[in-house]
């Protein structure tokens, strides 16, 4: 089966190791034929949104860190001085990359705390969702400068899964220097097996997993194992392949060269539902009216026009329930307004919300992406 016939929004992960050559400079010949295939899928009506390593890589020879003078591990410090520096190459790489192709570039640092944390998560979501909405390209890294030892996630494999989580993204791409999960490293051991397709990630599977091998590159099989739980449990399907071939995304659309699916056992959407519901701490409650009642269940958004009153001390991103003039309760949700902004624009029309806040909000005060139904309303 060719699991890209279905794929609307695609997360394409790219390692060190592809992005940067042996001298520090970026593989350019490389990143102006993946753009060309990247446009051809935009083409298609696909989303596409791109986790990129390869600032430390870059930056390291600028603030003379270079390979050579330095053998061993670089401190976190450096780290966070190298990234700094290069980043901005890093990004123009990417320009240069996609400006034939005719698309817009946009760069976003996220850091650990920005894909857990409600707020954090959904502001990162809303920004990404209107790039991709205006035609922008996302260009995702990891905020190394300001990221800690504590709470840096690591590796872009894991930022990538996360990413697939926080935007509902249906497949997510590991472009690396191997070409897929074998049950042991084929380097060493030649009877190694090759694992075409992964329906459930097993402890037998987790084991097959080994380290990193590059110098260069922070993440190998064990973090994508990791990635590809987190992905596949947000309802997100993985592949791992090859990335140093001349036409990787038309190889693996192809099914010409080896690669690895981990596939998940439900759907992006419903995926979200849950993780909204596992990260409930009701802060306060909204009252509708029957015909916001009946809105939401077909389906769509809560609007500031069909609520009567709002109860309690809340922020924004925080959850709050939802119940009919009865009482019962209709849904559970993640607010968009802060309990003082509500109160301000109950009853109210979306296009008087700038009017009555002072700035210009969302239309709605709970997205139906973030909204979960009570059973049986």
């Amino acid at each position: 089966m060719n699991f890209l016939t279905t794929a609307r929004r695609i997360i394409i992960k790219i390692g060190s190791a592809l992005l940067v050559d042996g001298h520090g400079a970026a593989r350019r010949e490389w990143l102006a034929t993946l753009a060309g295939e990247v446009a051809a899928w935009r083409g298609k009506g696909r989303e596409v949104l791109i986790v990129t390593s390869g600032a430390i890589g870059l930056g390291r020879e600028l603030i003379g860190l270079s390979r050579q003078s330095v053998k061993r591990h670089l401190h976190m410090e450096e780290k966070q001085a190298a990234a700094a520096a290069g980043q901005p190459k890093l990004m123009q790489a990417w320009e240069e990359a996609f400006r034939p192709q005719g698309l817009a570039v946009a760069q976003v640092l996220l850091t650990l705390a920005d894909t857990e944390d409600r707020r954090h998560h959904l502001t990162s979501r809303a920004a990404l969702e209107e790039l991709l909405r205006l035609g922008a390209l996302p260009i995702v890294n990891e905020n190394d400068v300001v990221s800690t030892e504590e709470i840096r996630i690591g590796d872009n494999d894991r930022l990538a899964a996360r990413l697939a989580q926080m935007i509902s993204a249906d497949t997510l791409i590991l472009l690396s220097d191997i070409d897929g999960l074998y049950s042991a490293d084929p380097k060493s051991d030649p009877d190694a097996l090759f694992i075409p397709e992964v329906k459930d990630i097993t402890p037998e599977i987790e084991a097959m997993a080994g380290g990193a091998n590059e110098a260069i590159a922070s993440g190998g099989m064990r973090t994508k194992i990791m990635a590809a739980k987190i992905a596949t449990g947000a309802g997100c399907r993985m592949a791992i392949l090859r990335g140093f071939s001349g036409n990787p995304l038309r190889e693996l659309e192809e099914k010409s060269a080896r690669h690895t699916w981990f596939l998940p056992s439900t759907t992006p959407m419903a995926a979200r539902k849950r993780w909204i519901a596992a990260h409930m701490r009701l802060r306060g409650i909204l009252v509708i009216d029957d015909g916001a009642a009946k809105a939401l269940n077909s389906g769509k958004s809560l609007l500031a026009a069909g609520v009567k009153s709002c109860e309690g001390e809340f922020e924004s991103g925080d959850a709050v329930e939802v119940k009919g003039l009865s009482g019962v309760l209709l849904a559970r949700g993640l607010i968009a307004y802060d309990s003082g902004e509500v109160k301000k624009i109950l009853g109210c029309r979306s296009d008087e919300i700038e009017a009555l806040l002072g700035y210009s909000g969302p239309a709605e005060l709970i997205h139906r992406d973030n909204l979960v139904l009570a059973k049986g309303s």
